[in-house]
């Protein structure tokens, strides 16, 4: 036959993985490469970065979304002509892979390591982060993403790394690496510091309960300063207090004692202060450079911590009235903020903490002890003093470790800058040379990430990643220092081959210090290694070995046309990647970025193994295969920045709603074209208006489709798509079902070329399943897969706007005169007697009423273009929406709007005198006494429907329900759609009457030769039996 057998239920899963053995076998991806020219310095390439995940665990469903999305955009670029290239990448170094080894040893922390040795702690970190890549290869080709893992980079790779090396390097020859001892976030468990980017990262604040302390600081006057504290720990290393210049202190007497207290937070100690007798009242700035005793007498000797300014007043803008008592203990050692007003009043920065977060010696009443663990004992001390006011709890989101789940610590520390803030201005500047989708991320969570961006930490104290690049003498009476950026380098001075760039190899290097005349000195590298997102943001130019190899594709390819990531990537990826861009090249890593939303488990909460509130993904490929996850995934508004959940219901109702409407569509053509024998063609020409408003349709949609896919707008694509399955299933094929069962060519052909170019249009969206319809549609003569064509252009279907706009009117109208049956409970299958269509444009419907009238199921249709005699206009509002923009005055608004004082101008609302924006109020047309009505879409016209029911019409309904059931009979006996039958109807007299009067319809509906009837009272609906004639 001239279209293949096609099963009406179809086993997607299995169809998809035929197709994905097909591209194997026929190696369909990389022809999909070559065949579109690379041009003139690469003028024709496409090129997308891949960003590397995680390599030491499995995918889920946030990796599928974002591989969904990578495989997506570059499938429709590949059908417009371009040569893109995908290589996937692996990130292999950092925490997560040293957490994972740690746990697989059965060891923990630096001494264990190094007694472990650091060579061998490496190998078992290269080892995990390497034993998921064949289950990533299985998830990524199951789901149909195209990217070429042969040809992949790992960071860990010799020539990336030195890339990177190469990336400090330059870097510190313009000067924006340097070397700091400042307070930053630290992980004590992993024993290493973390940057800003690494503390403002998914499920890094969790909520957390710490003691809240109230202590009195003695000034030398006598009186108390009451500072606040959720860190009792850090009291020991107490060198200041801040206060706010411009904020009013109250001083209040109690039992002989003066306190000092921001006097906005006096009432808040109502407890402890109630009965105080108010004494004074002083400002910030007669409080400042006062001095005070110590808490403790650990850091008093000034000549051993020279702390000669310490243990006074200082004025600090960042105090504030909002909690506390207005006034801040200082422990600069341990606040960013603390070290930055300490510094600035000559204070030195003391940080009495090891690398394992415990007391040094110095302060010893509690050396050995973790600061955590130290809270209680510190307390205890300080009431056995008197100098609590009040000891209470804080329960507030604290940062945690991303990796170990530890709560951090901020300590002062010494590590390695990027000088961020000396670019910062640049990096604002070359933001808006990027296209973001949602377009708001570039001056939202992106844009002010950056336009606040603090200098970056980029040194780990570890063990796993790449060297930072920097030798320095081990005799500090001869000093020097190295950078080095390439093996090159490093291979001049120390004279040995370099061949791996991981510790421990790295710290072998080691030669005499050339600024040393006695020869004793040598040049030894420090010991971090670089935060893992610097290896990151290096992807673009590291993974084709730049500027070492590939330089001038380098040069014709950056920036890179399009990255996808979840929102959490604007303090992660997308901002390391813009840093380094900005400071090395001086443009912007990326031109367009889609930035997507958090998905969720099915309960609304973050997808977690333990919480078991996500389907498997590998159940969901079995069960109901690749192309519905993928369609459930793109249509949500997940890719509008939302977070959503991913629910087997939802995957299910995509194969419902989606994928077997277009398959049916399939399935329908091949039915009736085998049947008049007659296969499909290629074809725009025909006169019968649903064929050209289908091919006009199809032109609509293959141009927006473009524009919003050249827009990275997959979720709008989805709804594209959508909208036009619903004009092709439920509008062009119910309306053309008598010209197919006749064979007629034009509509045939009409049909196939429609399903050819809307296979062509969602073969990125829904590449398995467009693929072999694809191949069905034009079997031998198809010659190749659908993602080796190219995208469909308007000019390949007809243009007829004015029937489109006609057209889409009497869906409109179809649409809303059925909600109306439905609402008033008036099944479509039983006739009525008229609909009114009220609409500045109804003339336009005149030669469709006929139309209306079939599908609406009515026997007069009445068109007026005087929408005032049928309906009124309601207005109804939206207090939500109006009450955060009008504040009080939204009253006067609703007072206005139930007196009637409103008015609509165009598309402008007014309402006692406010006029109102788009999302805070509704406007619909309401038909006379609120009879069975409803507004078109476009508010610009009404349908009012006459839901009466006389005896005969519903005589007739009777008889269209039978016309239901006959043919459900004939479904279900197997029989051909052409086969003739002989009917016998059993049932009860209303049955029998409507049979009676309704005979030829009923006989020429169902293809019966004969109608046998029988009165059969007791039965509740009618029994059929029908046999082929």
């Amino acid at each position: 036959m001239p279209y293949p057998d096609v099963d009406p239920r179809p086993n997607f899963p299995q169809l998809e993985q035929d197709v994905l053995a097909r591209w194997e076998k026929d190696d369909t991806f990389q022809a999909s490469i070559d065949q579109r020219d690379a041009g003139e310095f690469g003028a024709n390439e496409f090129v997308f970065y891949d960003g590397p995940p995680f390599a030491n665990g499995l995918p889920h469903y946030g990796h599928l979304l974002t591989g969904f999305v990578k495989d997506a955009i570059p499938r429709f670029q590949t059908m417009r002509g371009r040569r893109v290239e995908r290589r996937f990448g692996w990130d292999c170094h950092g925490l997560p892979a040293e957490v994972k080894a740690e746990q697989e040893l059965g060891i923990s922390g630096h001494p264990e390591i190094n007694e472990f040795g650091i060579d061998r702690f490496n190998d078992a970190c290269r080892t995990s982060v390497l034993q998921f890549t064949d289950d990533w290869r299985e998830y990524v080709t199951r789901q149909a993403r195209w990217v070429d893992f042969d040809n992949d980079y790992k960071t860990l790779d010799l020539d990336y790394m030195e890339s990177v090396m190469w990336a400090f390097k330059t870097l510190w020859d313009k000067g924006l690496v340097y070397e700091g001892y400042r307070v930053i976030a630290y992980c004590w468990r992993c024993e290493t510091p973390l940057s800003n980017t690494e503390t403002r990262m998914d499920d890094v604040y969790r909520d957390r309960q710490d003691p809240a302390l109230t202590v009195g600081f003695e000034l030398e006057t006598g009186e108390r300063m009451l500072a606040w504290t959720t860190t009792p720990w850090t009291l020991p290393s107490n060198l200041a207090l801040a206060v706010g210049t411009d904020i009013d202190y109250a001083v209040v007497e109690l039992d002989g004692v003066r306190y000092v207290i921001a006097e906005a937070l006096l009432g808040s100690y109502a407890a402890e202060l109630g009965d105080a007798t108010r004494v004074d009242t002083l400002s910030g700035a007669d409080l400042v450079g006062r001095r005070y005793l110590p808490l403790f007498d650990y850091f008093t000797d000034v000549e051993r911590h020279g702390t000669g300014e310490a243990f006074r007043v200082l004025a600090a803008d960042f105090v504030s009235t909002e909690d506390g008592t207005g006034i801040v203990h200082l422990a600069p050692g341990f606040g960013e903020d603390d070290q930055v007003a300490a510094t600035a009043a000559g204070i030195p920065t003391i940080c009495p903490m090891d690398e394992h977060g415990r007391y040094t010696s110095e302060v010893s009443d509690w050396s050995g002890t973790h600061v955590f663990d130290a809270n209680p004992s510190v307390i205890r001390e300080l009431k056995d003093r008197g100098v609590v006011v009040r000891h209470a709890t804080y329960d507030h989101p604290y940062p945690h470790c991303w990796r170990c789940a530890q709560p951090l610590v901020y300590r002062a520390i010494s590590s390695w800058f990027v000088k961020v803030t000396a670019i910062r201005e640049r990096m604002v500047e070359l933001n808006q040379e990027i296209d973001w989708q949602p377009a708001h991320i570039k001056e939202g969570s992106f844009g002010k990430w950056i336009e606040n961006a603090r200098d970056w930490s980029i040194s780990r104290n570890r063990f796993w990643g790449s060297p930072i690049p920097v030798w320095v003498s081990d005799d500090p009476t001869y000093p020097r220092l190295d950078v080095y950026g390439s093996l090159a380098e490093l291979e001049a001075d120390f004279g040995v081959p370099v061949t791996d760039l991981h510790r421990p190899q790295v710290d072998d290097l080691v030669r005499a210090n050339p600024d040393d005349p006695t020869g004793r000195s040598m040049m030894r590298r420090v010991p971090e290694v670089l935060d893992c997102w610097f290896e990151s943001g290096s992807m673009p130019f590291a993974q084709v070995h730049y500027p070492f190899e590939n330089t001038e594709w380098f040069e014709h390819h950056y920036p890179g046309d399009f990255i996808v990531e979840y929102i959490g990537q604007t303090r992660g990826w997308f901002y390391t990647l813009h840093v380094l861009a900005t400071a090395l090249f001086d443009r912007p890593a990326f031109a367009n970025c889609v930035s997507h939303g958090n998905v969720l488990g099915d309960d609304g909460r973050k997808m977690s193994k333990s919480l078991n509130n996500y389907p498997d993904p590998r159940e969901m490929f079995d069960t109901h295969g690749a192309d519905a996850m993928r369609w459930h995934l793109l249509s949500s508004s997940i890719l509008r920045g939302g977070d959503g959940m991913v629910t087997e219901e939802g995957i299910r109702d995509t194969v419902r709603h989606v994928l077997l409407p277009l398959w049916n569509s399939w399935y329908f053509l091949s039915l009736y074209a085998n049947a008049a024998d007659r296969q499909g063609r290629m074809r725009t020409d025909s006169s019968n208006v649903l064929d050209r408003y289908l091919l006009a349709k199809s032109r609509t949609l293959v141009a927006e489709l473009t524009e919003t896919l050249d827009a990275f707008d997959l979720f709008g694509a989805c709804q594209l798509v959508r909208d036009h399955l619903d004009v092709l299933t439920n509008w062009y094929i119910r309306r053309s079902r008598d010209r197919f069962w006749e064979g007629d060519v034009d509509a045939i052909d009409t049909m196939h070329t429609a399903l050819s170019v809307l296979t062509r249009s969602i073969a990125p969206l829904l590449p398995l399943v467009a693929e072999e319809i694809h191949l069905g549609l034009h079997g031998s003569d198809a010659g190749t897969s659908v993602h080796l064509l190219d995208w469909p252009t308007p000019d390949e279907l007809p243009a007829d706007d004015e029937l489109v706009a006609t057209m889409d009117l009497v869906r409109d109208v179809c649409s809303a005169t059925l909600s109306v049956r439905k609402a008033h409970q008036r099944r479509v299958r039983l006739p009525l007697q008229t609909v009114t269509v009220a609409a500045a444009d109804a003339a336009r419907l005149t030669d469709f009423r006929d139309v209306i009238a079939d599908e609406v199921n009515v026997r007069q249709v009445e068109l007026t273009e005087d929408v005032g005699s049928v309906a009124t206009e309601r207005l109804q509002l939206i207090p939500a929406r109006l009450g955060p923009r009008l504040g009080k005055d939204v009253q006067q608004v609703i007072r206005a709007h139930k007196a009637g004082e409103w008015t609509v101008d165009g598309d402008t609302v007014t309402v006692g005198g406010v006029t109102l924006q788009d999302d805070e109020y509704t406007l619909e047309l309401v038909a006379e006494d609120d009879k069975a009505s409803a507004g078109l879409n476009s508010h610009a016209g009404v349908v009012a429907l006459d839901i009466e029911v006389t005896d005969e019409l519903e005589r007739e309904g009777r008889a269209r329900d039978l016309v239901r059931l006959v043919q459900q009979a004939r479904r279900d006996a197997g029989l051909d759609v052409s086969d003739r039958i002989a009917l016998s109807v059993r049932a009860g007299a209303d049955w029998l009457d409507a049979i009676e009067v309704h005979h030829d319809l009923i006989a020429g509906e169902t293809l019966a030769t004969s109608v046998a009837v029988e009165l059969d009272t007791a039965v509740p609906e009618p029994v059929i039996g029908v046999e082929r004639a």
